[in-house]
């Protein structure tokens, strides 16, 4: 007999599949009227101090043991707040449990032992590779519902774990570490912190988890193996607000593979000259945001990476889903940065009104040969720079890499073939961006594999030293761009692209070039609303560049 009940059933199943998929086409892209979020996390009232745990405030002190059972004990209790409050508090490694908020007191100094024997070796991460580290300071995994709050200073004692150059130095500050201990390189250009790191920093690939390797073997160059200051791993509903990170060994502040993810008003301080010494790294995470927080580093500022080569291709995990805003940085090689460890691909990011003095590079897009992945659907607009050491904008895919000159990559012939280690560069959305000094007005230079698709600029104006250049790049827009160098010709270098176009350039007084043209693969360089007669010379051909290519309305 024919069931009527059965018939209906399936029908809305059937039905309701259909709604679904029909549903998932239509969500709404992120957009800058539809930003990403990221969930935050909640709390119990109840406060822990650890004070009641056995803890002292004198600098003397090593609380770890103090400190870890109020986590433990509030944890356990269903969560809460645990309390530093003022005073100097001296430990190891501190351990984070869910449900648990560590608040760091304003009047607050947590400072981690220069004892590096309370630090055990561990299997982690560096620079996206799986490696033997030595346990980070602050540290969780597997947790939901954390956070650090609070306005109290965390200082990692970094100077202990890390190497420096002479040059970094003044002679004063050089002849005490050397009077410290450790060992001087036989140049004598670089300080290390004892024989086993400078044996290690010689021994290619030392600490990394290979087949063979063991923890046995690896306690051979255990103080080579610097901690990253926090490290948070598969963690959910994380937010970090208001402390002062300082001081790290390398990077500081290190998030691996979390979901919903917040800092607010975050200061991370490390010294200009620290080895490795990162802001933030961000790697392979889902719904973060980042606002209100400074940073003054000696590596990358606000760094997004997503794991290394084939690892990271493997573990597949972009970072995605970002929004940054109302955040500084001073000294670091890179106010924004993507890469160079990229492998896992990012997507979905958004960065505004943020601003960026004495950073080596202002928007820094990094990566090479190997890495594979695709950094797609960037948007970035509102960000102000001053004092940019070299390139304001840069999208470079020779990361690490020989830098070919101009001559070498208008004439290369050479071009490996496309693979899953070929990265891609996609899909990137700038505006409104104003720089007052830099050394390079903006680079864009991608692979002849793999040229550096649909980047728009649009209202930037920057005064650098020198202007523009595009290497092996496809559907580059700038619209309403000002470009001021003090250099001599060309303004703008173009080199094995297409299908680029300028809409309402302008350019400083005394510009003798604006254009030179380059390669034989250069074609449909298109140049509308501007007047190229302020210069003495329009537009200059060179390496078989064919005078079609260039097309002035």
């Amino acid at each position: 007999m024919f069931n009527i009940k059965k018939c209906s059933i399936a029908a809305l199943l059937i039905t309701g599949s259909a709604f679904l998929a029909s549903a998932q086409v239509k969500t709404k892209p992120y957009s800058w009227s539809n930003l990403p979020k990221a969930a935050l996390p909640a709390f119990k009232k109840d406060t822990f101090n650890i004070i009641k745990y056995g803890a002292k405030p004198d600098g003397i002190t090593l609380n770890t043991e103090s400190i870890n059972k109020t986590i433990d004990a509030c944890s356990a209790k269903g969560g809460g707040v645990v309390l530093i409050p003022q005073g100097l508090w001296l430990t190891g490694p501190i351990k984070l449990k869910s449900n648990v908020n560590l608040h760091v007191s304003r009047a607050a100094l947590v400072q981690f032992t220069a004892d590096k024997s309370q630090y055990k070796l561990i299997e982690g991460n560096w620079e996206g590779h799986a490696a033997y580290r030595n346990e980070s300071p602050i540290s969780g995994t597997n947790l939901t519902n954390i956070a650090i709050t609070g306005e109290g200073i965390i200082d990692g004692n970094g100077e202990i774990w890390r190497l420096i150059a002479k040059d970094r130095l003044t002679e004063q500050e050089w002849n005490r570490k050397v009077a410290s201990g450790g060992v001087v390189s036989e140049n004598g250009k670089t300080w290390y912190p004892s024989a086993a790191y400078y044996k290690a920093a010689r021994t290619p690939k030392a600490g990394y988890i290979e087949p063979g390797s063991t923890p046995e073997a690896a306690m051979e160059f255990k103080d080579y193996y610097r901690p990253n200051m926090l490290v948070l791993a598969n963690c959910k509903k994380v937010l970090l607000q208001g402390a002062t990170f300082q001081n790290s060994a390398a990077w500081c502040l290190h998030t691996l593979m979390c979901e919903d993810l917040t800092f607010d008003g975050v200061r991370v301080r490390n010294p200009w000259n620290a080895a490795n010494g990162d802001g933030v790294d961000v790697e392979s995470c889902k719904n973060v945001l980042i606002n209100n927080s400074t940073f003054d580093c000696g590596d990358d500022g606000i760094c997004i990476k997503s794991g290394r080569d084939e690892e990271g291709r493997k573990r597949g995990k972009p970072t995605e889903n970002m929004v940054v805003k109302n955040s500084i940085v001073y000294r670091a090689h890179g106010g924004f940065v993507i890469g160079s460890e990229m492998s896992g691909g990012a997507r979905n990011l958004f960065v505004t009104d943020c601003t960026f003095i004495g950073t080596d590079i202002g928007l820094r897009f990094k990566t090479t040969r190997g890495r594979g992945g695709v950094v797609e659907n960037i948007h970035i607009k509102n960000i102000a720079m001053r004092d940019i050491v070299t390139s304001a904008i840069l999208f470079d895919m020779y990361y690490t890499g020989k830098s070919p000159t101009d001559e070498e990559m208008a004439n290369d012939t050479n071009v490996p073939p496309v693979t899953e280690a070929t990265p891609v560069f996609k899909d990137f959305w700038v505006s409104n961006v104003s720089c007052n000094g830099a050394d390079r007005a903006l680079m864009i230079r991608g692979l002849p594999e793999m040229a550096i698709k649909n980047i728009n600029l649009e209202n930037v104006s920057i005064k650098a030293n020198k202007g523009i250049d595009i290497i092996e790049g496809k559907d580059i827009t700038l619209k309403n761009f000002y470009v001021e160098a003090k250099a001599s010709a060309p303004l703008i270098n173009v080199i094995n692209s297409n299908n680029v176009k300028f809409s309402n350039l302008r350019y400083g007084a005394g510009t003798e070039q604006v254009f030179g043209i380059n390669g034989k693969k250069t074609s449909n360089i298109e140049v509308t609303a501007s007047d190229l007669s302020k210069a003495k010379q329009k537009v200059a051909f060179k390496n078989g560049a064919d005078q079609k290519a260039f097309i002035a309305k």
